[in-house]
C-alpha cells in the first residue's frame, strides 16, 4: 500500500490494479470511498483497460484472430510497479509482457498517476504504444464513493448533479452487459436527479454525448459533497449494486460492445487508436468538500 498526502487529503492505493484505497478529508475526518465490502462488491476504484465494459460472447477479433478478454480488461488485476513518487504524487505502471501479449496483442507501457492539490485529487491515464503497429485500446475509471456520505444521511438525500442542464437519453445494458440499440429518455433540460435505489435495477446508467464536464453528489444535509471532472472523456457511467452504499462515477475513453457489434476490435465503437511510438493521456479530477 502506498499513500500521498497534503494539508487536505491523505490517499492510498494499492500495487495490485494501482487501485484507489482511500481518499480521506484529513480537516473533516470524513472518508469518501466505498469500504470494498466483498460480500456485495470487493473493488473500491479499479483501473479499466485496455477495453471498458464487456465484449460480445467475451471475445474480440484482431488480424482474424479470436482473442478473449474479461469485462473492463485485464489492467485491473495486475501487479503495478511504482514509477515515481513524492509526497503529493505517485505514478504506476505496467507493460506488455507474454501473458498479455497472448490476450492483447499490442507492446504498451500503461501508467497511472495521481497527484494532490488542495482538496482535489488529479488521476492521469497514460498510454504508450511501444510497438510497431497502430494500437487499439479503450481506458476507464471506476471509483465507487460513499454513499450515503456522513452519518445521519441516508442513499435518498443525495443527488447527482451535472454542471449543464442536460436532455440526455440512457443507453441500457442487456442481460449479457451490451449496450442495446435503442436509448431510454433519462433528463428533460434538468442538472439534478434524486438518486433511489431503483435507477440501477437495469445495471448502470450510461450516457453519450453528455454536454457536462463534470458532476457532483450533493445533499441539502450536508454540506460535504464530491465532484468528478471529465473533460476528457466521451462517456460517461453511474453504477451501483444491490446491497452497496456507493455510487460509482465513470469517465470512460470507451465502452461496451453493443448487442449487434461486429466484434473486429477496429470496428467497436469508441475505441482509441494510437500509432507506433506515440502517446495517450487523458484527466480527470475528485473534488472533495
Amino acid at each position: 500500500m502506498h499513500s500521498i498526502s497534503n494539508n487536505f487529503l491523505s490517499v492510498q492505493i494499492a500495487n495490485k490494479g494501482a487501485e484507489l484505497q482511500s481518499i480521506y478529508n484529513k480537516q473533516h475526518n470524513l472518508e469518501y470511498l466505498w469500504n470494498g465490502d466483498p460480500a456485495i462488491w470487493g473493488k473500491k476504484s479499479p483501473v479499466l483497460f485496455p477495453i471498458v465494459g464487456e465484449l460480445k460472447d467475451h471475445v474480440y477479433v484482431y488480424n482474424g484472430k479470436k482473442y478473449a478478454l474479461s469485462r473492463h480488461g485485464f489492467a485491473r488485476e495486475m501487479e503495478f510497479e511504482v514509477t515515481e513518487q513524492t509526497e503529493t504524487s505517485i505514478t504506476f505502471s505496467i507493460h506488455s509482457d507474454e501473458k498479455t501479449l497472448s490476450i492483447y496483442p499490442f507492446e504498451f507501457i500503461f501508467s497511472v498517476r495521481y497527484m494532490l492539490a488542495e482538496n482535489a485529487l488529479h488521476v492521469t491515464y497514460t498510454v504508450e504504444n511501444k510497438g510497431n503497429e497502430t494500437m487499439y485500446f479503450s481506458v476507464g475509471g471506476h471509483p465507487a464513493f460513499k454513499v450515503p456520505l456522513v452519518e445521519g444521511t441516508t442513499f435518498e438525500d443525495y443527488q447527482l448533479v451535472f454542471d449543464e442542464k442536460e436532455t440526455l437519453e440512457r443507453w441500457p445494458i442487456s442481460s449479457e452487459g451490451l449496450i442495446e440499440t435503442s436509448p431510454a429518455p433519462f433528463l428533460k433540460n434538468e442538472s439534478a436527479v434524486s438518486l433511489r435505489k431503483e435507477l440501477f435495477s437495469a445495471d448502470a446508467i450510461v450516457f453519450k454525448n453528455l454536454r457536462s464536464t463534470g458532476v457532483s453528489i450533493k445533499s441539502e444535509k450536508t454540506p460535504h459533497g464530491l465532484t468528478v471532472v471529465f473533460k476528457d472523456f466521451p462517456y460517461l457511467g453511474i453504477w451501483e449494486t444491490k446491497g452497496g452504499d456507493f455510487v460509482c462515477i465513470e469517465p470512460w475513453c470507451g465502452i461496451a460492445d453493443s448487442v449487434n457489434t461486429s466484434g473486429k476490435l477496429e470496428e467497436k465503437e469508441g475505441i482509441n487508436t494510437l500509432s507506433a511510438s506515440n502517446v495517450f493521456k487523458v484527466s480527470f479530477t475528485i473534488e472533495v468538500l
